[in-house]
């Protein structure tokens, strides 16, 4: 498909690493901050802004938010390296026998484990097209690889609106709302602000469940034609293997980081604080990122059976993080700018100029679609662009659940098209992303017109 050809190619000749992406944007910030606020043009405004932008970078709140990012990260790419996971994703590939029953089989599955975690969705997707991919290799079976694999790509646009999304898990902590617009918005619309927003009234809202359920049948229907109506041929691949091998060479106190008794100890003490600490809220469905990454860990190192065997796939999975660990300061710096300068209330209230309460989310839906091209982290869109969603939303009457939501959807759904989290995808399925984004980019608009309806309906 040429269209998608040239979408790559303007990707790769166009658009440099994230991480000069957000030097970009910082720049461009402090140019829009000196140029459209309120202060004297001059050397004084200069150093103005570069404190609000180190004190951004440095804000303690977001720096513990970006941890806790990274952690879901990580945690859900060990729990799918762990041999229970192993086994499962075995059993599945065994169903995936051609390309029709293949992209609904990685599809659902995936969908259903990215709701619970984007990484591990991310991960448990790539390693099970792969899988997929080498047992139609072993037994000369003819597939559509490359559907498939776009198939295990499709957790990354319903992550957001599942329980690791960086919006709606920051909203249900107590107090962050406040903390997020504290600088930006007056005492009249801070005094508005809910302490929090539960996932009753976001995730596990029966609108956005309803929408999920509709991606669920909707996404295979779209992959099963795209397999009736594409070629198929055989793929060569070698066997994947992951999961640490145990040492032969055991002895003195290693015998502890190889004893599976202190790992189910140690990972059952974990899980019993997790009920008892979390338990109430997890009824209330009060989830946050600390109750997730704290379920995450017990049973990671529970499934994975020895401390030796967890952290030799927390080296692999560790390296995931890196685009987190020095990015997300960047954004916070950007974030700084734009709240110390003003330019947030400047910006919400051209949106505020050009929306109403039915229109608003609708446009946070395609700006942070717009956004997530050049910002591809659900937790540092929500960094740049949360205070203005929830500025906006304030003025204008929009409820602040159903502005989260747009802005949730926006950012996912254009993962279809900024192919930087399918690196771990590529790399495991060995597949390039120009083979990929043909069909990812079909699914993209499928998932558009079902998330810009519900926005209507709600």
């Amino acid at each position: 498909m040429n269209i998608t050809q040239s979408i790559e190619r303007l990707f790769n000749k166009y658009l440099p690493s994230p991480f000069s992406i957000a030097i970009l944007l910082t720049v461009l910030t402090i140019i829009l901050a000196i140029g459209f606020t309120d202060a004297p043009k001059d050397e004084s405004q200069f150093l103005t802004i570069l404190g609000y932008w180190e004190s951004g970078i440095w804000n303690n709140n977001l720096l513990v938010f970006a941890y806790q990012m990274m952690l879901i990260l990580v945690l859900g790419h060990v729990l799918v390296l762990s041999k229970p996971m192993n086994r499962i994703i075995l059993k599945i590939t065994k169903y995936a026998t051609t390309t029709l029953n293949a992209v609904v089989i990685v599809s659902v599955s995936t969908m259903l484990v990215a709701f619970f975690n984007w990484g591990l969705g991310l991960i448990f997707g790539a390693i099970l097209a792969r899988k997929i991919g080498e047992q139609a290799a072993k037994n000369n079976t003819p597939i559509n690889y490359p559907l498939i694999g776009a198939s295990a790509y499709v957790g990354l646009m319903i992550w957001h609106g599942g329980i690791s999304g960086s919006a709606p898990i920051k909203v249900a902590e107590s107090g962050h709302l406040t903390s997020l617009m504290a600088g930006i918005s007056d005492s009249t619309l801070i005094n508005q602000l809910p302490d929090m927003i539960p996932f009753s009234s976001t995730v596990f809202s029966s609108w956005n469940l309803i929408v999920f359920g509709v991606l669920l049948v909707v996404i295979p229907l779209v992959l099963r034609f795209l397999a009736k109506s594409t070629k198929e041929q055989i793929v060569t691949l070698d066997t994947y293997s992951f999961g640490a091998k145990p040492s032969t060479d055991v002895v003195g106190a290693e015998k502890i980081d190889h004893s599976k008794w202190f790992a189910y100890g140690f990972g059952g003490l974990l899980m019993f604080t997790f009920c008892y600490v979390y338990g109430d809220q997890l009824l209330a469905l009060q989830i946050t990122p600390n109750m997730l990454n704290f379920f995450m860990l017990g049973l990671a190192i529970i499934l994975h059976g020895s401390f030796y065997s967890f952290l030799k796939a927390l080296e692999e999975a560790i390296g995931d993080a890196s685009g987190i660990l020095i990015q997300f300061p960047l954004y916070f710096g950007i974030m700084g700018i734009m709240k110390g300068s003003g330019l947030v209330v400047l910006i919400s209230d051209f949106f505020v100029s050009i929306a109403t309460e039915n229109t608003l989310p609708i446009y946070t839906f395609f700006s942070a679609g717009l956004v997530n091209v050049f910002v591809p982290s659900g937790g540092g869109q929500w960094a740049v662009q949360g205070p203005i969603v929830i500025e906006s939303a304030l003025k204008l009457g929009v409820p602040l659940p159903k502005a989260v939501m747009a802005l949730a959807y926006g950012d996912q759904v254009t993962n279809m098209l900024q192919p930087f989290w399918a690196l771990p995808l590529l790399g495991i399925t060995k597949l390039k992303a120009k083979e990929i984004l043909p069909y990812s980019l079909i699914l993209m608009l499928v998932g558009i017109a079902v998330f810009i309806l519900s926005l209507i309906l709600v």
